[in-house]
């Protein structure tokens, strides 16, 4: 199942995603299910699922603006340098995986499918990181690594965008890179775990302008999705709709020689294999 929130007709909403348009939920899942987040917190998902099977399309997805998938995280958690390739891209023997490296980013540094990238007059160096998002379904600390896949809600895409430059201001410090105002993005929507026999196995292409950057699959991960949750949540209490990106592969446009920042109307594309695709042009502030 794939679930989604957007704007329609001026009022933000949330609802179903199937191949002829939307099924809106809101009201249908009783007055404190206000949003997505609400919905998994609540344990709403078979309540959806029954929704999906017994109703037409409410509207078309060309009639809705899509927003972040999960428009009000408590925490959205980012995880650094998770790829086999990109690590090696560092060269740097601090960097050899004995932890995940984590920062965190802000709802606002967001937007949805479909909206504009923002590239900040501070800087030219946008760029683009593809990643896997994990959204997690229930509460919990020290969670088990063998049982971590139980508190994963779903998976949607991110484009974990970037402000070089500003990633040096300070030793050991990329908050500031990363949090720029609609730098990034996340979306289209969320697809339901019962949906992947396997997330051993996802792949993950970001395009620009149809020229493929990154190419890579999720069997490549330095921390699996399991060992994330598990550690993350060794110092922080994981809660419903809470996001966790997985970390981008090789290829972003820093690394390239010479380097390809993002610019106006480029377009970015980030496809995961059981997802979808993120799309997102390129617009000065």
């Amino acid at each position: 199942m794939k679930l989604a929130s957007y704007r329609y007709r001026n009022e933000d909403s949330f609802g179903i995603i199937n191949d002829s348009g939307v099924i809106d939920l809101s009201g249908r899942l009783g007055a404190g299910v206000r949003n997505l987040k609400d919905l998994i917190r609540l344990g709403c998902l078979e309540q959806a699922r029954e929704i999906a099977k017994h109703s037409t399309s409410d509207f078309g997805l060309d009639d809705v603006s899509f927003l972040p998938t999960i428009t009000s995280p408590e925490k959205i958690v980012c995880i650094g340098v998770n790829y086999v390739n990109r690590n090696e891209e560092y060269k740097d023997d601090a960097l050899t995986n004995t932890f995940p490296s984590v920062f965190m980013r802000t709802r606002e540094s967001l937007v949805g499918h479909g909206e504009p990238l923002i590239r900040p007059p501070e800087s030219e160096q946008l760029d683009y990181e593809g990643e896997i998002a994990i959204i997690i379904g229930k509460e919990g600390r020290r969670i088990d690594e063998m049982y971590a896949h139980e508190y994963i809600a779903g998976f949607s895409i991110m484009n974990e965008g970037t402000i070089r430059d500003w990633l040096r201001h300070a030793k050991f410090n990329v908050t500031q890179g990363k949090n720029f105002e609609g730098s990034g993005a996340f979306g289209p929507w969320m697809v339901t775990v019962d949906e992947f026999s396997s997330y051993d196995g996802l792949w993950v292409t970001t395009r620009v302008n149809k020229e493929v950057r990154q190419h890579d699959t999720s069997a490549n991960l330095l921390f699996s999705f399991r060992y994330l949750i598990h550690y993350l949540s060794t110092f922080m209490r994981l809660k419903p709709g809470d996001v966790i990106s997985t970390g981008t592969p090789t290829g972003a446009g820093a690394r390239l020689d010479p380097p390809k920042y993002l610019k106006p109307g480029d377009v970015v594309e980030v496809e995961v294999s059981g997802i979808g695709t993120l799309i997102n042009s390129v617009a000065d502030e």
